[in-house]
């Protein structure tokens, strides 16, 4: 077999055996080409995965340092090794030759939290001024109904365009009545499904965008996608580089820095944990496979973790509030519970 024909035969057993989503194989299989395209133009033949060493490996690495961040290629290299893991485990070779190479060391920068006046100001943004307004009422609805869904579930962009009608479980809300709205997440990471809360301000939000969502159709066929929850201008699903492209332009309205959908995500993270929701519970509701992953998301300030211990921990009280700091203190130095006792 060919390189390309272990690549389809791996991209299946992607598919079939361990039900990947159809983007993180196509991810695989886009790192597996540019492995062989670039292994083909440095050796002048195609590449042979009987063939491969680490030092292959370690030169299409060096290869990609110049155009590539560390994530990337850390990514990259990810694919390598699980290729190859998989060609071990079906006896095509013999070894794996990327299980010995390092990753690059890499920035673990996450987008910054949002306080909650700048949060405000950014839901406040897209509100419809008229019905003569150059841009559709509908779409400042969607628009509004989009940020508070994202920073209230604390959802990926990803999962926040996948949502469908019946996601939503409005049968348990009533005009200004909530009585535990939940949204179902079924286009999670790795498809995973979860059930996540939703707030009142967010619901609000979606019931007003569900009135105006009719309006928004194919102008020709006066058609809608059904299923989808957030449609474009077209009746057609919302596209996460839409909703990016949309809040951008938000941003610069109402002069908040630095805010991305995935910054709402970390904001809707941190502002639980500053409120003193436990990280197994973010977990949850974030959607992570570990609660290492939550620890590192929500970017713990050493403050906060140095508070909740001195305010829950028996022997973290402060000594000053103690009948021994007291005595200890006392300028005299007697007393039952002096240091010499």
């Amino acid at each position: 077999m060919t390189f390309v024909e272990h690549i389809t035969a791996f991209a299946q057993h992607l598919d079939v055996e361990r039900g990947y989503s159809k983007r993180t194989i196509a991810a695989y299989k886009r790192d597996l080409r540019e492995f062989g395209r670039l292994y083909e133009a440095r050796e002048n033949k195609p590449p042979r995965v009987t063939r491969i060493d680490n030092f292959d490996v370690r030169a299409h690495l060096a290869e990609l340092y110049d155009k590539n961040q560390a994530s990337s290629i850390s990514r990259k290299l990810s694919s390598l090794r699980t290729f190859f893991r998989f060609l071990l485990a079906r006896g095509i070779v013999d070894s794996n030759p990327a299980a010995s190479v390092r990753s690059p060391k890499r920035k673990k920068a996450l987008p910054r939290a949002l306080d909650v006046d700048d949060v405000s100001r950014l839901m406040d943004a897209p509100v419809p001024l008229s019905e003569t307004a150059s841009e559709s009422p509908a779409l400042k609805l969607r628009d509004r109904a989009i940020f508070e869904v994202l920073y209230g579930a604390g959802l990926r962009i990803s999962e926040c365009c996948g949502l469908d009608m019946t996601d939503i479980d409005r049968d348990r809300y009533s005009g200004r009545q909530v009585k535990q709205v939940v949204m179902r997440i079924r286009h999670g990471k790795g498809n995973k499904e979860r059930i996540v809360p939703l707030g009142s301000k967010a619901m609000e939000a979606l019931e007003a965008y569900l009135v105006a969502r009719p309006t928004l159709c194919d102008p020709r066929t006066k058609t809608q996608d059904e299923a989808a929850l957030f449609l474009n201008y077209r009746g057609g699903r919302l596209t996460p580089r839409s909703v990016q492209r949309h809040m951008g332009r938000y941003v610069v309205e109402a002069g908040v820095p630095d805010a991305t959908p995935h910054g709402l995500r970390h904001s809707f993270a941190t502002h639980l944990l500053d409120g003193g929701v436990d990280l197994r519970s973010i977990q949850e509701m974030l959607g992570h496979a570990s609660l290492a992953s939550t620890q590192v998301y929500t970017k713990v300030s050493l403050d906060h973790i140095m508070g909740v211990y001195d305010a829950a921990h028996p022997h973290a009280q402060k000594r000053q509030n103690s009948p021994r700091a007291t005595d200890e203190r006392s300028p005299s130095g007697c007393g039952t519970n002096s240091v010499d006792d």
